[in-house]
């Protein structure tokens, strides 16, 4: 009886252990194949964007440059500015649209930046607060991303060093900071992503890693001349701050916007365990049924064929890939339940 009792916590222990093992893969992992997915989609639609903005603009002035400053030995990176009258007609993204490109060559960054900070927006890739500039306009642009989840973009955010290149290119043409500084907030500290006086861009993210306690910073100067906002521009933002519930400017708000998660109905979660649970109850019980039929045989003095004996792990070549598809997605509903998404 002892024998069973510890078998039976021995076995559940392990199953146990099993499932937070397979979570945290989804977490680190699993995640990710969601965002390149969504990030497929993003670089469709910011190449159709491009496309509209460059025939917007055929008739345009011409284009303004500047040249970076780089170091010796390496070829300068042009900035490209349009003409004001031409970005003035250009459409204003809603939330979940492609707003630009976000390269960061020293740290192997390429992503398409969506607009919003909400977690089902930085679970497509950086996300740019609209209550901030766009990439390239005057002011203070901010844009947070995950750091070890949903395809951790901002994973070696902490490796970006003085002078490296942070390259946006956007609709209204590409734009070059150069990084100037790394600092670490509390997530209160709302202040970073106010005005400063200057042309720059706050890169947030979460701090450490595999942590959400702080918040690593990185901040970079426009290099050249800012773009032209574009119209409705100011009434847009002044909106997003309004309709901003503590995720924004406000004064004892956070800086979080997805980084920690949001809240949601736990049911979801709840009907998807037990989804999964079932479904590796009836796999468990009709392979252990076909076992005690083959038993049974044996006992009696038949011998079951090799195809007899194969047939036993039938229910779990079925059913376990069911399973792992029930898994994923009770894993996902759960994960929105945590008070952190790094």
């Amino acid at each position: 009886m002892l024998s069973k009792v510890l078998g039976g916590i021995g076995r559940t222990l392990i199953t146990a252990g099993t499932l937070i093992l397979l979570f945290v893969a989804y977490q680190l992992w699993g995640t990710g194949l969601q965002e390149a997915k969504s990030q497929k989609a993003l670089a469709k639609d910011f190449e159709v964007l491009l496309a509209d903005a460059d025939q917007t603009t055929t008739t345009a002035p011409p284009t303004t440059t500047s040249t970076t400053s780089t170091p010796a030995g390496t070829t300068p990176t042009i900035a490209v500015q349009r003409s004001e009258p031409a970005t003035q007609d250009l459409p204003l993204p809603a939330e979940g649209d492609p707003i630009a490109k976000i390269k960061i060559p020293a740290i192997g960054v390429n992503r398409t930046v969506v607009s919003g900070v909400p977690l089902s927006q930085l679970k497509r890739g950086p996300g740019h607060y609209p209550e901030t500039p766009l990439p390239g306009q005057k002011g203070n642009v901010a844009i947070a991303g995950h750091r070890t989840t949903y395809g951790q973009p901002f994973h070696n955010i902490d490796k970006v060093k003085k002078g490296d290149q942070i390259i946006f290119e956007t609709v209204q043409g590409t734009f070059i900071y150069e990084a100037t500084d790394t600092i670490i907030v509390k997530p209160s500290q709302v202040e970073i992503l106010e005005d400063k006086g200057d042309n720059r861009i706050t890169l947030i993210a979460c701090h450490p890693k595999y942590s959400a306690k702080e918040r690593i910073i990185v901040i970079g100067k426009l290099v050249g001349t800012p773009a032209p906002m574009l119209t409705g521009q100011a009434d847009a933002q002044e909106k997003a701050r309004v309709e901003d519930k503590g995720d924004g400017l406000e004064e004892g708000a956070s800086i979080d916007g997805g980084l920690s998660g949001e809240s949601v109905s736990r049911w979801p979660a709840v009907f998807w365990g037990l989804v999964a649970a079932a479904i590796w109850f009836v796999t468990w019980v009709i392979q252990t049924l076909l076992r005690r039929r083959i038993r049974r045989d044996v006992e009696e003095g038949e011998r079951p064929t090799r195809a007899r004996r194969l047939l036993t792990w039938t229910p779990y070549l079925v059913g376990v890939p069911v399973f792992m598809v029930a898994l994923y997605v009770f894993f996902e509903n759960f994960g929105r339940l945590l008070p952190g998404n790094f």
